[in-house]
């Protein structure tokens, strides 16, 4: 036991020498939440692709309100036989040309497919978000249970190392009862079997705690050589009763999964009707400048800036494009969006349901966990009350110490079960919160 005291004193030490200031603090749960939040890889990636969204919606914008407009400038040198622009003749001789251009065209009506696109953009935007606020629900979550778990191990180590202590000095006076006759060599030996027991779990126990710390720490990214510590203190038992029927209705309008769903159906209705319009004429609204340049071998022109002023011209067009006959395409596209809309509102379906059962198991889990908390402090309670009987008992040598092993278990359970319990139920509790508007990292 000396031996193991030295090694934690040295680890404790090593590890205080590489903890970062920013490290020394213990980190709450909330503070653990926010620094995952704020490093994780998967919320850069949600950032990106609103990024994307924010770009798309840009672009349909620019679709949908401005023309497009181009300019273009071309020269070329022309050997052998060509058209005199003067005379509207053949002839032989090496030519020069240069010509300028600016157009510019809008659609004005495409089949409502710029208005719809943009619709679709702004939908794309609220996707987007909703997608990133999931993102950091599903992190805040992994957060909280690998961050009770820690507590639950560190606290439970405590307990355990209280065990030891106690069985050590139980130790102790059995082996001097011993020497005086008043115990004999069997009892010291299960009191030895029994401290090696709770030294075994302790040294398990740790090492729990240190696996479950890593995982934190992976969850929360945090650099690799720093000291994680956190708070791990008991948190407040709170309960709260809600209604399962109001907390139903918020999450089926609310929740980010159902939401984007639902978002997600409308652009599938969108696009289906960006399709059936396809199939009517499109209209487009046209204009233009040109102007040009041109020199031949061995004749007399006039100068760049005359011709570039008098050769210009304007026009301005107007087209329409009637869809007759493209191999079932338009018709194609159609079916397609039809069943894209068919498979969006089905999932709708499966996500509302998804949620709704999500939401009462999470209550009934919730309010089972209470039920079990209670449960678990009386259990813990009355076996720390038949502990310390039984502690003064085997002090003064009325239960032997197979019997005093037994409520030594029986009390560690006791606290294990208490904690686990307790826990468990803070977790459903949050769940909860969350489905009826508060997130994890404002719990």
């Amino acid at each position: 036991m000396k031996n193991l005291f030295i090694k934690s004193v040295v680890l404790v030490l090593a590890s205080a020498a590489t903890v970062h200031a920013s490290a020394q603090t213990a980190l709450t749960l909330h503070d653990c939440m926010e620094y995952a939040i704020s490093n994780s890889t998967k919320i850069r990636i949600q950032q990106a692709a609103m990024g994307d969204a924010q770009i798309d919606r840009r672009d349909a914008a620019l679709a949908l309100f401005t023309p497009q407009i181009s300019a273009q400038t071309y020269a070329y040198y022309n050997f052998g036989r060509s058209i005199d622009p003067q005379t509207n003749t053949y002839f032989n001789t090496t030519s020069f040309h240069n010509n300028y251009g600016v157009s510019a065209g809008y659609d004005l009506f495409d089949g409502f497919k710029a208005v719809n696109n943009y619709r679709i953009s702004k939908t794309g935007m609220l996707i987007a978000g909703s997608q990133e606020k999931q993102v950091e629900a599903d992190i805040c979550l992994a957060v909280m249970e690998a961050y009770y778990n820690v507590v639950y191990y560190k606290r439970l180590a405590d307990v355990y190392e209280e065990q030891v202590s106690v069985a050590e000095q139980a130790l102790v006076k059995a082996r001097r009862q011993e020497e005086l006759g008043q115990k004999g060599h069997a009892d010291v030996i299960q009191m030895e079997a029994d401290l090696a027991d709770r030294q075994y779990d302790l040294i398990n126990t740790r090492n729990q705690y240190e696996s479950q710390k890593m995982t934190l720490a992976d969850l929360m990214f945090w650099p690799v050589g720093e000291e994680l510590v956190i708070d791990t203190s008991i948190p407040v038992w709170q309960q709260e009763q809600v209604a399962s029927e109001s907390v139903v209705d918020f999450a089926l309008e609310h929740n980010p999964a159902v939401q984007i769903a639902s978002w997600q159906q409308l652009n599938a209705q969108r696009e289906l009707s960006t399709a059936k319009w396809q199939t009517l004429p499109s209209v487009g609204l046209y204009a233009g400048w040109s102007t040009s340049y041109y020199t031949y071998q061995g004749s007399t022109t006039a100068a760049f800036q005359d011709q570039f002023r008098n050769n210009g011209g304007e026009y301005v067009e107007l087209s329409v494009s009637i869809p007759l006959w493209n191999r079932l395409n338009k018709q194609s596209t159609i079916s397609r969006k039809r069943h894209a809309l068919e498979k969006a509102s089905a999932e709708l379906d499966q996500k509302r349901r998804d949620v709704e059962s999500e939401v009462r198991r999470a209550i009934q889990d919730r309010d089972g966990a209470a039920t079990a908390y209670e449960q678990a402090c009386r259990k813990a309670e009355v076996q720390s009350e038949a502990y310390t009987l039984n502690l003064k008992k085997l002090e003064q040598g009325l239960i032997s110490p197979l019997e005093f092993q037994t409520a030594t278990g029986n009390y560690l359970k006791a606290q294990a079960d208490e904690m686990n319990s307790l826990f468990k139920y803070l977790i459903k509790h949050a769940v909860v919160r969350y489905y009826n508007g508060v997130e994890y990292v404002n719990q």
